[in-house]
């Protein structure tokens, strides 16, 4: 496991159903934008260590779709969504559903914002739609997946330079 500077501040909002998820990268936009719309790296990083992925679809374009399924053993997870908006380098607006609950969608809006100096802050947004479903969004282990997916994604920035 790796120790990284940057911590990863997950909140509540006590008025919306929404998760705030504010985290600063050794990276420019361009680079973390990529990270998450480049189906080969997305891969590499997106949630917890010790999970396989796999994408069934991702066509990251405004209109597009994705779907990919993470593993674990005989644990298997499966999430799609649509996205809304890609504007590159600085915003993707796109929904999200674990097909174990397919009846709790979010929408999520990711801002990418250049700090200058090659880092970048990313904020992203999930608005679920209910509080009872944001809460389990928060007691699903999501932290520890955002939290450690977020790290590798730093080691993969640093490996790809």
């Amino acid at each position: 496991m790796t120790t990284t500077k940057h911590q990863t501040e997950i909140t509540a909002d006590p008025t919306v159903p929404l998760v705030r998820i504010i985290r600063e990268f050794d990276a420019t936009p361009a680079q973390v934008f990529r990270a998450h719309t480049d189906p080969e790296l997305v891969v590499q990083w997106l949630g917890p260590r010790g999970l396989e992925m796999e994408v069934l679809t991702f066509d990251c374009r405004t209109g597009g779709e994705y779907r990919y399924v993470q593993r674990r053993g005989d644990e298997e997870y499966v999430f799609h969504g649509c996205f809304h908006e890609v504007t590159p380098a600085s915003r993707i607006v796109q929904t999200f559903t674990f097909e174990g609950m397919p009846e709790a969608v979010a929408l999520e809006t990711m801002t990418i914002e250049d700090l200058g100096d090659g880092r970048t802050r990313l904020t992203a947004e999930s608005l679920c739609d209910s509080f009872e479903g944001r809460d389990g969004m928060l007691a699903s282990g999501m932290e520890e997946g955002i939290v450690q997916g977020y790290e590798r994604l730093d080691e993969l920035i640093a490996r790809l330079g």
